[in-house]
Parts: C-alpha cells; structure tokens; sequence
C-alpha cells in the first residue's frame, strides 16, 4: 500500500489535518510530522522508509528536509504543496486545497475516492 507523508513545521494544523483527510483513501496509508524542533511529533528517518510520497507545506519546509534527511529520500518524490501557515486544522478552506493539490500526485489508482 503506497504510503504518504505530510509535513509542516509543527505537526500541529496543516500535516495533521492532511493526515486526517486522506487516512480513509482507499489504499493509501498516511502520516505527518513536522520539521521544528518542538514540533508534536518531530520527524524521524524511520517514517520516511517505505515513503511513496512526502508532501511538504512550503519550500522552506523542502530545504529543511533535504538538509536534514537527504540521504533517506534517494528513492522518494518530493513535492511542496505551496500551502502558507494560514489554516486552523481542519479548515474547510485547508481541506478544500488539500483535495485540489494531492489527488493529482498519487499514482493513477489512487487519484479519486
């Protein structure tokens, strides 16, 4: 089951809340952590192993990720989701940009519920 891994800086309302809205995806498995140092839940290299695909909320977010952990994302596509730290979690308006910009990078089975 391809897996996919949300992160923001916390974990605190965008990751989480993408987390949630594609955890009943038929097929997929989801995660989130976040990249700072106090974050909820602080990534760790294990959660990135098996990744299909790691989506992240702002470039700043990218570089962080790839100087932190860019030897464990040789076989893994990353993507930015250019989504500001503007959203409460589960924001209808964060769940409606979540559903328009992930669905198209799941592999082709997956692209619709």
């Amino acid at each position: 089951m391809p897996r996919v891994l949300f992160l923001c800086s916390r974990n605190r309302l965008r990751s989480p809340t993408a987390e949630r809205v594609f955890a009943d995806w038929p097929g997929l498995e989801t995660d989130s952590a976040g990249l700072a140092d106090d974050a909820d839940t602080p990534l760790s290299a294990d959660q990135l192993e098996g990744c299909a695909l790691v989506c992240v909320m702002e470039r700043t977010h990218l570089r962080r990720l790839r100087q932190r952990f860019g030897v464990h994302l040789r076989d893994v596509r990353v993507v930015c989701l250019d989504i500001p730290d503007d959203y409460d979690y589960m924001d209808p308006r964060l769940v409606a940009l979540l559903l328009q910009r992930v669905p198209p990078l799941l592999p082709k089975g997956l692209r619709a519920r």
